[in-house]
């Protein structure tokens, strides 16, 4: 590996650990590989506290046969799955850290699993990339909460 190579590798693993996006890597048992900065900074584990345990085991309330059924197109098709805030407004149970939204009491997060093809050609890992959307449920839970709020009056002035 040449020298500008390494250089390369290098930033890459620094971007990993400081982009502001959860990034976890985890093999066919659910076994995590690698976990990111973004996710010690809000479980508040260690990578070395959570390298090699199942997802399962570090957060017990993850419902491992609904995860699997996400998991498994990625690892048999190669297909990459989705999972929204809308359709489940968390994975990981982290505590909403913005002063903006703190009318919100968990990390509201959109969730992009893709497979990580090996050298052999084989899907043996998934990423999972987790992005705080607290700011944007919260928005739209607001407008929602408006929009009630002017039908309801609307209908009180009609029928008056």
């Amino acid at each position: 590996m040449s020298q500008d190579d390494m250089t390369e590798m290098h930033w890459l693993i620094d971007m990993i650990q400081t982009v502001d996006v959860g990034v976890v890597v985890l093999d066919r048992e659910n076994r995590i590989q690698v976990w990111n900065g973004f996710m010690e900074s809000h479980s508040g584990k260690l990578p070395s506290e959570v390298r090699g345990k199942t997802l399962f085991e570090v957060f017990d309330y993850i419902d491992e046969e609904w995860f699997n059924r996400k998991t498994r197109p990625v690892f048999e098709l190669r297909t990459r799955a989705f999972m929204t805030w809308e359709q489940r407004p968390f994975l990981f149970k982290f505590p909403n850290y913005r002063p903006i939204t703190g009318s919100e009491d968990v990390m509201y997060q959109n969730i992009t699993l893709s497979a990580l093809t090996s050298t052999t050609g084989q899907v043996d890992n998934i990423c999972m990339m987790i992005y705080d959307v607290t700011d944007i449920a919260a928005n739209k839970k607001e407008l929602e909460a408006v929009q009630v709020r002017l039908l309801e009056d609307r209908e009180k002035s009609t029928s008056n």
